[in-house]
């Protein structure tokens, strides 16, 4: 699998969270929004606040992510974020995330496959790539370390 992706992270993002907004069982499944405050992309700049992950937490426990935020460099570009993806893991571990328990990422499975959209020539070549990312959740915060699919 190494040889798909790219070795080393593109990006490291920390995004800081709002609590979660419960919206309660639809024929999908238990429907809830995070809204994302803001938060840093580690070196090259920060996530400006008001995207959000939206979540269904199927019946079999996975919840079934789609975020949408906005990452503006240190030089001012801005580009868009779209990412989807699955979090799931045993029940105990589960219920410690939702505790807000530290929980070592190695623990559950955190994915998350990302597009990116941009005017800014300095950083158009993320116009053309797909991220893969490995995520961890913190009590008030996502990381999640991107890959670019090679």
């Amino acid at each position: 699998m190494t040889d798909l992706i790219s070795p080393q992270p593109i990006f490291r993002v920390h995004a800081e969270l709002a609590d979660i907004l419960h919206l309660g069982r639809t024929p999908y499944g238990e429907r809830r929004v995070i809204n994302i405050l803001g938060g840093r992309v580690e070196g090259s700049g920060r996530i400006l606040p008001g995207g959000a992950d939206w979540q269904i937490v199927r019946p079999d426990g996975a919840a079934d992510i789609q975020a949408r935020y906005t990452i503006e460099t240190e030089a001012g570009a801005r580009i868009l974020v779209d990412s989807e993806g699955l979090r799931h893991g045993p029940l105990e571990v589960i219920e410690a995330l939702a505790r807000g328990d530290a929980v070592d990422p190695a623990r559950y499975y955190f994915r998350t496959v990302m597009r990116f959209e941009t005017s800014d020539p300095a950083v158009d070549w993320l116009n053309r790539i797909l991220g893969l990312a490995r995520g961890a959740r913190d009590k008030t915060a996502v990381r999640l370390d991107v890959h670019e699919v090679l």
